[in-house]
């Protein structure tokens, strides 16, 4: 399959199974940023993919819609990232390699999903993609590439800024090939690109003070709880397996190519193996011991490129091994393709695109029946934190609401409730109540967690006051404003 197929079928496949709705919390936090800016209530979430955004605004001026725009930014990037990675694979070892590379991309589960739907992983794996294939080129010798790599690799912490962090070992190793002069221009060149983004951002967010309240917020509140210093050995352990059963779901049937290798002894190319491992080990090494959790599952999407490498050239040899046996190669090779495609369109994790679709629906669902409930004019949405059907779906999609999220945010300043209404994230410190009369809580996915936590949070409140409907299969429970100060004693005050 030549490079140019490649990247047709990548395109193709992305955009026919595209999502239709912001399908993920973060998604959403996206969209809502393309219209202000404001990380502290995050408009995104921190630290706030500032060139990401701008990317979106860009695209939303041709198409109106932030999700399609997202999305379209989504697939683009999975097209630039199929077309490195068979470049950087036809350098490394070859046109057979180079070609199942591409493929073992092309019906990636994990990364379909990521190139249907409006989250910035993908993104990311291109930068990673292209990084290292500049990176190679300084460690061959051509030193005219140490600025185009900085300047990438600064571009890329905007997009996301742990990529700094992830590939800049990367790039300090193959600066090793370059004189002294070329590696003071990179650093300025790395510089300044950070700076050009970085300043406007702060100043978009309200002043350094201002945004970095909000990034050690956040920090605080989820991932500072789970890194090595200050949780068990047994949770970096149940991260390593983590990992390990998120590469079976990157590669699908084909993460059982290595195997094809065991026994054998080729010769690896020292230089390419160490300069694999600079690739891959710092992000490996973080997301064991620091944070990972399986639904950001795209966080090991930045290893991608260098992981299909080693499968594609571990299947090429396979492949000219087997010689003559065609109806063997393509029976392999068929029930393989189909394995990873199942896996993509009917399985029953997140990201499949059976998840997708019954999302979308179960949504269109929802927001239709709220309507025909209760009115903007006097009940409020009470929804909580959840990547699926939560509180950002809810403001997001019945904007004319005023919807609060459960439980209280315990922030610096003191316990604050995140509200929305009309897309637009307000932190309040009292609710204004007042001009309402009852609450309807917006209903969480099918599923007996989900099912078990909704009723957790409305066992806290009195159960004589509250009414439940059924409506195309979902749950809703009402009940008077007056009983909110149960759930939120701070922020809640009886009308």
């Amino acid at each position: 399959m030549s490079l140019g197929l490649l990247v047709a079928a990548v395109a193709i496949s992305r955009w026919v199974f595209r999502s239709h709705y912001l399908y993920d919390l973060d998604s959403v936090n996206f969209a809502l940023a393309m219209k202000r800016f404001d990380p502290r209530v995050h408009q995104p979430h921190p630290p706030g993919y500032f060139l990401y955004i701008i990317l979106g605004r860009l695209l939303n001026i041709l198409f109106h819609n932030a999700n399609l725009s997202l999305v379209i930014l989504s697939i683009l990037a999975s097209c630039g990232l199929v077309a490195v990675l068979y470049l950087m694979t036809f350098e490394w070892y070859g046109l057979t390699a180079a070609r199942f590379a591409g493929v073992l991309f092309l019906l990636s589960p994990l990364a379909w999903f990521h190139g249907i739907v409006a989250l910035t992983y993908i993104v990311e794996a291109f930068f990673s993609a292209l990084i290292g294939y500049l990176c190679w080129r300084i460690i061959c010798g051509d030193g005219r590439f140490v600025v185009p790599v900085a300047v990438t690799l600064g571009i890329s912490a905007g997009i996301r800024p742990s990529s700094l962090l992830f590939l800049a070992p990367l790039f300090l190793f193959s600066l090793r090939k370059a004189t002294a002069g070329q590696r003071r221009v990179g650093f300025a060149a790395l510089g300044v690109t950070v700076v050009a983004w970085a300043l406007p951002m702060i100043h978009a967010a309200g002043g350094a003070r201002v945004y970095l309240e909000g990034l050690t917020s956040l920090w605080r509140m989820v991932p500072s709880k789970t890194t090595v210093f200050n949780s068990s050995p047994a949770t970096s352990i149940a991260r390593a397996f983590t990992i390990i059963f998120i590469f079976f779901l990157i590669f699908g049937a084909a993460s059982f190519a290595p195997i094809i290798a065991l026994g054998r002894k080729n010769h690896v190319d020292p230089a390419k193996r160490n300069f694999s491992l600079v690739w891959i080990l710092p992000a490996l090494c973080f997301f064991t011991f620091g944070y990972l959790k399986f639904v950001n599952s795209g966080y090991l999407l930045l290893l991608l490129p260098p992981a299909c490498i080693w499968l594609g050239l571990c299947v090429a040899e396979w492949f000219e091994r087997v010689g003559s046996h065609r109806s063997l190669k393509l029976a392999v090779i068929g029930a393989c393709a189909a394995c990873n495609v199942a896996i993509f369109l009917a399985s029953p994790l997140y990201c499949s695109y059976g998840q997708v679709r019954l999302f979308e629906t179960q949504l269109e669902n929802i927001t239709t029946a709220i309507p025909r409930l209760a009115s903007s004019d006097d009940t409020v949405i009470l929804s909580v934190d959840s990547h699926f059907n939560g509180f950002r779906h809810a403001g997001y999609y019945l904007p004319g609401y005023f919807t609060i999220e459960y439980p209280e945010a315990k922030l610096k300043d003191g316990p604050r409730v995140f509200t929305m209404n009309q897309r637009n994230t307000i932190l309040m410190a009292a609710l204004p109540l007042a001009p309402y009369r009852r609450f309807i809580v917006f209903p969480l996915p099918n599923g007996s967690s989900y099912r078990e936590y909704l009723q957790e949070v409305t066992a806290r409140l009195p159960s004589h006051d509250l009414s439940r409907v059924t409506l195309d299969g979902h749950d809703y429970v009402t009940g008077p404003i007056s009983d909110l100060p149960s759930l939120f004693p701070n922020a809640a005050k009886a009308p």
